[in-house]
């Protein structure tokens, strides 16, 4: 840092220079690199790393690369020409993003955003980028308005395939123009550049489930592709080690506890690949950061999936409407990208008002707008809270009772009371309760709900204390409690496979959670009761129960109430609402897999099509709640040295 005080010492205040003609140039921001001590090579990879033009963003990337072992690998970057839309049509394509996703899920089109392919993947190395920079710039001001607007789309559907189409004459003028851009980039920056040569078009949507055709082929004919639209020429680069690895996102911050493992940063892009992971242990994965170039192992429920084009770089952007950069500056480098983040100028002229990896946006707290969508029949399915076993240990029980069995609080976070039960403290073993701040999120939860103007008509829960306690705190964020009560259906709860030991917890009869004060209806008859539950169910039973006692709670409901809430596990956000919706049940493997990652109060919305008995999953009329970890702190331990 020393080099860069002495060169910026030289530097004589704009204010008291001499206006001078304008042929005087200053130096490149690579010069400025140079002069401050770096590697040309380094110096190279860290602006092409973070789009070009940004002394600043040049040295972030370097000091946080600093002891990346590939931070001298000559292995240059993969380079795309694409055209992007904005505007209104980029508006519509956004919604179907959205509506789709939530739909029917993630398929491979949602790995990248909206977009025509005018050339394959290429490298560059890294000293001829900002030359292939000047080709793009070169080739948009040659065509200046030569490329007719706006382009025709055609919808075209398959099986396993939604794409808009451009009309072939104007397909051609596209064809050449990308054509030009590889000649221009050939002579400036000596690269082979391969134009796109099948047909041109944008994907909607590909590889999804055959059952997914019918609605996501209804949200792409309510498009109106004749929108609005100034198309932009972007040149994108990525990192070729990682071309085939899945992206995450960090989602939580970590502190790593040993030499093998990854610290976390929030925001950060974490590159994993899965021939990687036959070493990690259940819960871990192994991944490199985008943000260090590091790798080791990291918590799986710390990090969430990303699309591959969260982590790109823009090198380049112009629209070939009226043919000038988006951008003010001259220089070919139309927007940057500072560890896969967009510029704030790029990010609005390319992705109005969404960003580059956000074409489904954030969930949007939904109003009643008419009558039709309030008389719809809902259903929302959360997790319980935050668990006392989880937060401090499976040996809970012998930290806070005594031994005549009185609970004593040791911590804030712990209950100041707990229910007395028949086989004393433990039966808590298998059915523990949820600490202060699980009660807290579930209050959260139903203030916002209260706040969005929603009322539940129905409340059913797992048996298990920790459910009826989170119910039982929702409804009095909702101000509900006393008036709703709680069903208690054992058929919610979660695979019994997961259960330790050769028995099913001893849960607390609804009597006696009347008697501790929790809002449970003593009337309710249970569709799946007790008896009917086996230890160690196979998962084919525990997905055939699950949907069995949501069809039947909701055809119990139908006509008496809009709204049901369910309060159970993690599990059965997925088991509940996956079948109801005509899709047949994910296998195991992948079924855990989405289970790891549904944290404490994670709640989803189903709505019903009409009459048809078939339902959807649609944005909850809540935000979602996310909070960090908070560890133990012992001051004896930490603040008293010898």
């Amino acid at each position: 840092m020393a080099a860069k005080e002495e060169l910026y010492a030289k530097v004589t205040p704009r204010r008291q220079r001499q206006i001078r003609p304008s042929t005087v140039k200053h130096g490149s921001t690579l010069d400025v690199l140079l002069s401050m001590g770096f590697p040309k090579t380094r110096a190279l990879k860290a602006l092409v790393s973070t789009g070009g033009k940004n002394v600043q963003a040049a040295c972030d990337w370097l000091f946080s690369h600093v002891d990346d072992p590939f931070l001298d690998d000559p292995l240059p970057r993969e380079y795309v020409l694409y055209l992007r839309p904005s505007g209104p049509l980029l508006q519509q394509l956004s919604n179907f993003w959205q509506q789709s996703r939530l739909s029917c899920g993630k398929n491979k089109a949602h790995n990248i955003f909206p977009h025509i392919t005018l050339c394959q993947f290429f490298m560059c190395a890294d000293g001829k980028v900002e030359a292939l920079s000047d080709a793009l710039q070169t080739t948009v001001a040659k065509w200046k308005g030569r490329i007719p607007m706006p382009l025709p789309l055609e919808l075209y559907t398959s099986s396993s395939f939604i794409g808009l189409f451009v009309d072939e004459q104007l397909a051609e003028v596209l064809k050449s123009f990308a054509a030009d851009f590889a000649t221009e980039a050939a002579a400036k920056a000596d690269v082979h550049v391969e134009p796109h040569k099948k047909q041109l078009h944008v994907t909607l949507a590909y590889h999804f489930q055959a059952s997914h055709l019918p609605i996501l082929e209804k949200l792409a004919k309510s498009m109106d592709v004749s929108s609005g639209c100034d198309w932009l020429a972007v040149l994108f680069s990525r990192d070729i080690r990682f071309a085939n690895h899945e992206t995450l996102q960090v989602i939580y911050p970590y502190a790593p506890q040993n030499d093998d493992e990854l610290e976390l940063v929030v925001g950060d892009f974490i590159f994993m690949s899965l021939v990687e992971q036959t070493t990690a242990s259940e819960g871990w994965v192994y991944g490199t950061s985008l943000g260090t170039g590091l790798s080791g192992l990291l918590p799986e429920n710390y990090v969430n999936r990303a699309d591959e084009s969260d982590t790109w770089v823009v090198h380049g952007s112009h629209s070939i409407l009226n043919c000038t950069s988006p951008t003010n500056s001259g220089s070919a480098v139309g927007g940057l990208l500072s560890d896969g983040q967009l510029s704030d100028s790029l990010l609005d002229s390319l992705v109005e008002p969404y960003s580059l990896g956000g074409l489904c946006p954030p969930m949007q707290v939904m109003k009643p707008t008419n009558q039709t969508s309030l008389s719809r029949m809902r259903m929302f399915v959360c997790r319980h809270g935050e668990r006392m076993d989880v937060v401090f240990g499976k040996h809970w029980i012998t930290q806070c009772f005594d031994s005549k069995g009185r609970y004593i609080r040791s911590n804030l976070n712990m209950p100041s009371s707990l229910p007395t039960r028949i086989g004393g403290q433990r039966d808590y073993d298998k059915d523990c309760p949820i600490t202060v701040f699980g009660s807290t999120q579930a209050r959260l939860v139903g203030e916002a709900l209260l706040e969005s103007h929603t009322k539940i008509d129905f409340v059913y829960c797992s048996p298990s204390l920790r459910c009826v306690q989170t119910a039982q705190n929702i409804l009095q964020g909702l101000q509900q409690d006393g008036k709703t009560k709680i069903r208690v259906e054992p058929g919610l709860f979660e695979w019994t496979k997961w259960v330790s030991g050769t028995s099913l917890p001893i849960w607390i009869p609804p009597a006696e959670l009347v008697a501790a004060n929790l809002s449970v209806d003593t009337t309710y008859r249970p569709h799946i009761p007790i008896s009917k539950l086996a230890v160690s169910e196979s998962y084919d039973t525990y997905i055939s129960r699950s949907f069995q006692v949501t069809r039947e709670i909701l055809s119990e409901c139908k006509n008496q109430g809009n709204t049901v809430l369910i309060v159970a596990h993690a599990s059965s956000l997925e088991a509940c609402t996956r079948q109801i919706q005509g899709l047949s049940p994910q296998n195991s493997k992948d079924f855990v897999q989405v289970v790891r990652k549904i944290p404490y109060l994670g709640f989803c919305a189903c709505e019903e099509m009409g009459e048809t008995g078939v339902w959807q999953l649609v944005d909850p009329p809540i935000l979602p709640l996310t909070h960090g970890p908070n560890h133990s702190f012992n001051w004896r331990e930490m603040l008293m040295q010898d």
